[in-house]
């Protein structure tokens, strides 16, 4: 049974094109103890990390983006109390030098992502209710931040719905469409992007589940299906994808928990979403509750089931994420101060909990894989 489970890994990485290397993984944090971006290496053959050690100090890293090539790091961070973008190289021994530090315009980020062409970069901010767009120069330079408001609020769910709150920005799988949940309005807010100019525009609004408020979403393996995470309602939404058009159409809602299980907590909802590199799976990790939501990917994709629920083995899981080669789920415990390492079956996608790989990180609360540990 060992033998052919690890035969069935290998060929994970093979079907990846990726091998058991070393990476180095990079920790947004934000919180009490916190000192900025924080630094490890994962060892992909073993599933462990080495201890965290602070990469760069800098207030509140809370979430991260490479460019494509790797070679530039990006955080949704503060600056003498500014909120903006700080811009690292990254060099080979995985240490990052700043370089740069550019306002938002309008307060702090709740997320950020570099553009596939590496030409700009954009911002949420959930609290000014507004995207930003901000060029990057030849040598990844962040320039000055055009600003997008958006407007309305469902007000289904009193006090986290009377305005707008975009928490994420994504992209279509051609580049062509950026893709915002925003939390406030209940819904998917959808751009055409020019990014020769670069320039955004709005194209169209994809209506979510009332009440459901709209976190984060990821594309499926075949970019035909988006899966939208919602916070509130603690689910996950399939929408089909019509790659000419850009436009989104709802199909299926799957709760991430049972009812029994989000009453027996105080305080729940939902905060990341990821992708198996297979597309076979998805996961969702539920703060409160301290668990990560298995999903098995049903009807060629247009919905979801739930087939696993597991504990984190720490506290309130703002973020998890997959290491290149799927075999992994980290999962990071804002408030425990921790980032657990869990294995990936290889034919079922369940997780199981990887004793004893599990490392110290201050209020850890975005997970980024960077590239191979060079000798």
């Amino acid at each position: 049974m060992k033998k052919a489970s690890s035969i069935a890994l290998s060929l994970i990485a093979v079907a990846t094109g990726l091998s058991a290397e070393n990476r180095h993984v990079y920790f947004g944090t934000g919180g009490a103890g916190a000192k900025g971006i924080y630094h490890a290496t994962f060892n992909a053959e073993k599933g462990t990390l080495t201890p965290a050690k602070l990469a760069h100090e800098i207030g509140s890293p809370g979430f991260l983006a490479f460019s494509p090539d790797g070679k530039k790091l990006y955080a949704a961070a503060t600056r003498e109390n500014v909120g903006g973008v700080a811009a690292y190289e990254v060099a080979a021994d995985g240490s990052l030098e700043f370089f740069h530090f550019e306002p938002t315009g309008d307060g702090g980020a709740a997320h950020l992502s570099v553009h596939p062409s590496g030409k700009f970069l954009l911002t949420a901010q959930y609290g000014g209710g507004s995207i930003s767009l901000l060029p990057l120069d030849a040598a990844g330079k962040p320039g000055t931040a055009s600003v997008i408001e958006h407007e309305g609020g469902s007000k289904v769910v009193e006090g986290r719905q009377d305005s707008p709150h975009p928490h994420y920005v994504g992209y279509s799988p051609d580049g062509r469409f950026a893709l915002v949940p925003d939390l406030g309005i209940d819904g998917i807010v959808i751009y055409a992007l020019d990014p020769a100019k670069p320039a955004i525009t709005k194209h169209g609004f994809a209506a979510s589940v009332p009440g459901g408020g709209p976190r984060h979403l990821k594309f499926s393996k075949d970019g035909k299906f988006l899966y939208l995470l919602n916070e509130l309602s603690l689910s996950t939404t399939v929408f089909s994808w019509d790659v000419a058009a850009g436009t989104a159409k709802l199909l299926s809602t799957t709760p991430a928990l049972s009812e029994e299980a989000k009453v027996a907590e105080s305080f729940n909802s939902a905060a990341e979403i990821v992708v198996h590199p297979s597309g076979g799976h998805v996961y969702s990790s539920n703060r409160g509750h301290d668990s990560v939501t298995v999903y098995q990917v049903k009807e060629g994709g247009e919905a979801l089931d739930v087939i696993q629920v597991q504990p984190v083995r720490g506290a309130f899981p703002r973020n998890i994420n997959l290491d290149p080669s799927g075999r992994w789920l980290l999962a990071a415990g804002a408030d425990s101060h921790t980032v657990a390492v869990h294995a990936v079956a290889a034919e079922t996608g369940k997780l199981t909990y990887q004793r004893g790989a599990i490392i110290q990180v201050p209020a850890p609360i975005c997970i980024v894989f960077g590239g191979v540990v060079t000798p």
